[in-house]
């Protein structure tokens, strides 16, 4: 998956820390907190900066799994998120455990 997996380390994460998880610019990241208001929800500091939870960093690999991955709509992934949330989240969590996989695999190949 070209975005970057991340551990969980912080309680929030500022706008420039998603776009470099999600491999993808800053004002990509502001359109979709904006589209998929439901399920990412921003708190913003003294500043009025944006700051996201890991639960929004999980939302945001889903909508990336979605929109940018399997080339849905924007509307079609926030239909597909509100009907089946837990299935999209297996799939992804599926995928990137395959993708894993595959990655030790080649390695393994590559050193025989």
């Amino acid at each position: 998956m070209p975005y970057k997996e991340f551990k969980i380390e912080k309680l929030y994460y500022t706008i420039g820390e998603v776009a470099e998880i999600l491999n993808e610019n800053t004002s990509l990241v502001r359109f979709w907190a904006q589209k998929f208001p439901e399920f990412i929800k921003p708190a913003r500091n003294k500043k009025g900066n944006r700051l996201f939870t890991a639960e929004d960093l999980s939302n945001f690999k889903l909508i990336y799994y979605l929109v940018k991955e399997r080339g849905m709509t924007l509307e079609g992934a926030a239909k597909r998120l509100k009907d089946n949330k837990d299935g999209v989240d297996r799939r992804v969590d599926v995928i990137a455990t395959l993708s894993n996989l595959k990655e030790r695999l080649q390695e393994v190949s590559n050193s025989l």
